[in-house]
């Protein structure tokens, strides 16, 4: 008797609410399952020209959005460091828009940042050259961070490449891999 009260619409409202209520947790929880997934290591990548062996693991502390402040930790494992290295040069696309402090990149190895002599920004032929005052030694792990980074203000993907230059040796730069960042 009690449910002929009330007419089949009031008896779904509830019903209504808890399907949009779902729903909504759903969509909440993607948004920030891919703002997680920006901010932790790179994932797999289709179709990106490198091979996956030669894609190197990579945060951004800020989440990477567009025309916004940022930190990158680019990440070099110790099995691609297997030369000592007296310079790190990365180079990035031309149509890379972002800007960079080189007074605050740094170099750390095994989490303990090492004393530079020099970081030149070359905004023309888009290269960061960084030289530690000292080789880093082969099979460490290292991690080259990148702090007060203005993002682009238009979002894209952009490949990040890193060379090396072991002392010594002849002046040809040697690649390690690449990094892939999405911004935006």
């Amino acid at each position: 008797m009690r449910h002929l009260l009330f007419s089949k619409s009031q008896r779904q409202l509830p019903l209504r609410l808890l399907s949009a209520l779902a729903v909504t947790s759903c969509l909440i929880t993607g948004l920030q399952t891919a703002t997680w997934a920006q901010n932790g290591l790179p994932g797999f990548t289709l179709f990106s020209g490198v091979k996956s062996e030669n894609q190197l693991p990579f945060r951004l502390d800020f989440g990477g959005q567009a025309n916004s402040w940022d930190r990158y930790n680019l990440r070099i494992p110790a099995n691609k460091m297997k030369l000592a290295a007296a310079q790190f040069a990365v180079t990035y696309p031309n149509y890379y828009k972002g800007t960079f402090d080189p007074k605050k990149i740094e170099v750390r190895v095994k989490g303990k940042a090492v004393p530079l002599s020099e970081v030149k920004w070359d905004k023309e032929g888009g290269v960061i050259e960084i030289f530690p005052q000292e080789p880093v030694p082969a099979g460490t792990k290292v991690e080259l961070v990148f702090s007060n980074v203005q993002n682009p203000a238009f979002g894209g993907t952009y490949y990040f490449n890193c060379q090396i230059l072991s002392p010594g040796d002849v002046p040809l730069l040697r690649y390690l891999g690449s990094w892939i960042l999405t911004i935006g």
